[in-house]
């Protein structure tokens, strides 16, 4: 009989159980189906105690940050609070890990994690999405994608939620066939399995209910270019329409106009950049497309009702 696949799960302090259930439970389902014991895990947490995830709720885990022994994969875990639990013990540790051959993955957060300690440089990685303009800021080599995992890399990593599921199903089928796997995601009674490549948020015509090719190209060219955006007759001579037409279509499907939906989304941009990273209040203005702090102040609190500081501090 061959040895079980063993996966060791480092959660992070306020980690995601949504993300750690569904990275979990199908191997436990695996095992339970197959009649085998294909899989074994362990849990680590930086105390080697327990871990409290971001619900409030407590788990026991069996060991801290020791060396791994007869460890396939290590997980990294986590979820909000991630920059201030990414503590300079943490990074070391993981270090240590992968200078002893351990293979690594990150799961939702994670992935943060991993790049904080240097290794996905150069390396497609999937993240939540509520983490890509923190990436994009402050971890320009990585080849950030919005897929809902990445398992084609040497270091793998799902996006988070049920895309933890998603992954670790694929990894079972892999493994063990598709079969083994649909008969997991059976069991789970998870209909909608996604492959890597499938995007992680619903599409902007499944959010509005609508099926406009030109208005979904223009919300695509303008997050292209929030840094420099670009004026609504340059976005409708891209489109090959008139500038009245684009009018036209962000009145009737979005209720907005061109330049009001552009200004809310480099607005929550600005917002998520406040909390996630360190950048000055200016920095944030420039990589959000405005031309000066003092505008982008105005904005923001006209938008969300406080300044960009007083925010920042409130979040933080």
């Amino acid at each position: 009989m061959s040895t079980p696949t063993h996966f060791a799960f480092f959660l992070l302090r306020d980690f995601s159980h949504l993300a750690f259930s569904c990275a979990l439970e199908p191997l436990r389902i695996a095992n339970l189906v197959s009649g085998r014991d294909l899989y074994r895990w362990s849990l680590l947490s930086e105390d080697g105690r327990s871990a409290t995830c971001s619900n409030g709720s407590v788990t026991l885990v069996d060991a801290g940050m020791e060396p791994l022994r007869h460890t396939d994969r290590l997980f990294v875990i986590s979820g909000t609070e991630v920059q201030a639990h990414t503590t300079p013990r943490v990074l070391a540790w993981l270090r240590r890990e992968r200078a002893a051959g351990t293979p690594l993955g990150a799961i939702c957060s994670g992935a943060y994690v991993l790049a904080r300690a240097g290794f996905l440089d150069g390396i497609e990685t999937a993240v939540h999405w509520a983490f890509h303009d923190l990436f994009a800021e402050e971890f320009r080599r990585v080849r950030l994608v919005r897929n809902v995992f990445v398992a084609h890399e040497k270091i793998i990593t799902a996006s988070g939620g049920t895309a933890a599921a998603d992954l670790m199903l694929h990894l079972i089928g892999a493994q063990h066939g598709a079969d083994l796997a649909t008969e997991v995601a059976d069991q789970m009674v998870y209909n909608a399995v996604r492959d890597g490549t499938a995007a992680q948020r619903v599409s902007l015509q499944s959010r509005h209910g609508m099926r406009n090719a030109h208005l979904v190209r223009a919300i695509a060219i303008m997050e292209a270019s929030i840094e420099d955006p670009l004026p609504p007759p340059r976005i409708a001579e891209a489109l090959g329409i008139s500038t009245r037409q684009l009018e036209r279509l962000f009145g009737r499907y979005l209720n907005s106009s061109p330049k009001q939906y552009y200004t809310e989304m480099r607005l929550n941009r600005a917002r998520n950049m406040l909390v996630q990273t360190e950048q000055s209040i200016t920095e944030i203005a420039m990589a959000c497309g405005f031309r000066t702090a003092s505008h982008f102040s105005r904005a923001f609190r006209g938008k969300f009702g406080t300044s960009p500081f007083s925010h920042r501090a409130i979040q933080g």
